[in-house]
């Protein structure tokens, strides 16, 4: 009961956490996208930045607050973490070729590694 309980939490903590970063990166793309250390140029840069940095993380908003309302199908959390998890996942892969994110996206890389495991960690049997 306590580890479905703080499934939820986190659940909503990482609702939360998505449904903010999609608004700053909506109200504010350029701001955004230099402190992930991306360079937008274009109509497809901009395409592309709001594709990834507003629609999957609003999506994994609404995915994250559908698991917590119904925290008796623990599938809809596995789905969330492997969203959560796929961030880091990717930064991993692109650290063969050119190293390890820096500053602050590499906090945010922890974080995000953190609370997929966590949300796996706390999957009900």
């Amino acid at each position: 009961m306590l580890k479905q309980k703080l499934r939820v939490q986190l659940l909503n903590l990482i609702a939360l956490a998505s449904s903010l970063a999609a608004l700053a990166a909506l109200l504010n793309p350029d701001r955004v996208a230099i402190a992930m250390g991306v360079f937008l140029v274009g109509v497809n840069g901009y395409s592309q930045f709001f594709a990834m940095y507003v629609g999957v993380r609003a999506a994994t908003a609404a995915l994250a607050l559908l698991a917590a309302r119904q925290a008796d199908q623990p599938v809809l959390g596995d789905i969330t973490a492997l969203f959560v998890l796929a961030q880091p996942a990717g930064r991993f892969v692109a650290a063969f070729a050119i190293g390890l994110p820096q500053g602050l996206l590499l906090v945010v890389c922890g974080i995000e590694l953190a609370a997929g495991l966590l949300l796996l960690a706390l999957r009900p049997r």
